[in-house]
């Protein structure tokens, strides 16, 4: 058996960590890890065969020196991380919540390297597995970690709270999503709280959202004695969410400044004067925040505006719940356009709860006078009134796309990762 700080000392040598066998390169360790449908230990030759310098597992699958046997290969993977962070005593900013993690991490992730050699999650992988391997990628040339977090079942964030040891953090917000595991608002409240309960044992620096009133409130709850605080009136900004023909996000601040932003909603701001509090407390200038702020760019199906030839469209199709849904489309009610087309897919992982929530989404269309609505999913189908659209999948939406194509629209594109609605993007 091999323990962790000799694991470490072979890890300095090596090119890195690799928990697929598919993508190891050379010099690199693998890991083989477990899953419901997979053994990597299964795969651990392969992957030595492949290039791969080193090979951890937790099975007898061969001998020799190459083979590092450990009791868990997940475990190994988490305390090497926890270990590699302590080696390089950095400051990490952590950043989980409902809605917006992704963004408010690169944010802050561009406000932050306009002064320091940053090194943050990739895309998403903020889980047990994405944030000892987001760790494991920094280097001594690094000065500053931002780790992504997300959890969906209590106690996760306080494990990877455990591995990546942040020194400041913040919680994005507190809203419906993973009802499955977390079963009401307050069990999302009670696990993505596990961050500021860790900063507050830890004396990290915890920055809040004074725009909400949960947030604050969890504040006391956790034991956070000093937070720095962050929002419109704290920051003292107006917002313009834009037209429909320039739908991007505009602030315009106390010092007479108007930051145009490539982020498309209302509901982004919060996430624009998060990385300005982080940025200001880590001494970037204000110049610099600024830039960072105006050139970033959403991608992966993110708050993104795509021109087709035919049609405007807002693709937010990475993820959804009742509270990124709710905002989505209250923000592209006041965009004013010539003729708008609403596009909804289900929202997943709602629980028991998965019915009432589409059914309140359904209300809130026509609150907003929303007409011209296409709805995929099982829930939406089961809901929905004659006048909308519904289709059973994405599949079957894009059939009917493909047949009776939109023109000369701007159009709002949201679901649930699950339900693969960027397949319509072709047809649009």
């Amino acid at each position: 058996m091999v323990n962790i700080a000799q694991l470490h000392n072979i890890f300095l040598s090596s090119s890195g960590a690799c928990t697929d066998s598919r993508k190891v390169y050379r010099g690199c360790i693998f890991f083989a890890l477990k899953g419901g449908r997979f053994n990597g230990n299964a795969y651990a030759a392969t992957a030595l065969e492949q290039g791969a310098a080193y090979a951890v597992v937790d099975e007898t699958v061969h001998s020799g020196g190459r083979y590092l046997k450990v009791g868990s290969a997940l475990g190994a993977l988490q305390e090497l991380a926890a270990h590699h962070r302590r080696y390089l005593n950095l400051p990490i900013v952590a950043v989980t919540g409902t809605n917006g993690k992704t963004t408010t991490k690169e944010l802050i992730a561009a406000t932050l390297s306009r002064k320091f050699r940053v090194a943050a999650t990739q895309g998403n992988l903020n889980n047990h597995i994405g944030v000892p391997l987001t760790l494991l990628g920094m280097g001594k040339e690094t000065q500053v970690g931002v780790v992504e977090m997300g959890a969906n079942h209590p106690g996760e964030i306080a494990n990877l709270c455990r591995i990546a040891q942040p020194s400041a953090g913040l919680i994005t917000n507190v809203g419906k999503a993973h009802l499955e595991g977390f079963v009401s608002l307050e069990g999302v409240k009670k696990a993505k709280g596990e961050l500021y309960a860790y900063l507050a044992q830890a004396q990290g620096q915890v920055f809040c959202l004074s725009d909400s009133a949960d947030l604050k409130s969890m504040l006391q709850t956790c034991g956070v004695q000093h937070a720095i605080m962050y929002g419109l009136h704290e920051n003292s900004v107006r917002v313009d969410a834009g037209s429909g023909s320039n739908p991007f996000l505009k602030l315009h601040t106390a010092a007479g400044e108007t930051w145009q932003t490539k982020l498309v909603g209302r509901y982004n701001v919060a996430n624009v004067l998060a990385a300005v509090a982080v940025g200001r407390y880590f001494g970037v200038g204000e110049e610099d925040i600024r830039e960072a702020v105006e050139r970033y760019e959403p991608q992966n199906h993110r708050s993104q505006l795509l021109q087709t030839p035919h049609n405007a469209i807002i693709v937010d199709a990475y993820n959804a719940n009742p509270t990124s849904m709710a905002a989505a489309l209250s923000n592209f009610a006041q965009l004013n356009a010539g003729s708008k087309a609403l596009i909804l897919g289900d929202m997943l992982e709602l629980g028991k709860d998965a019915l009432d929530e589409h059914a309140q989404i359904l209300r809130l269309i026509r609150q907003e006078g929303l007409e011209n609505v296409y709805l995929a999913g099982e829930c939406f189908s089961r809901l929905a009134e004659k006048s909308c659209r519904t289709f059973t999948d994405s599949d079957a939406l894009c059939e009917y796309l493909k047949r009776n194509p939109l023109k000369n629209q701007l159009i709002l594109l949201k679901g649930s990762r699950g339900m693969q609605l960027e397949k319509a993007l072709e047809y649009l």
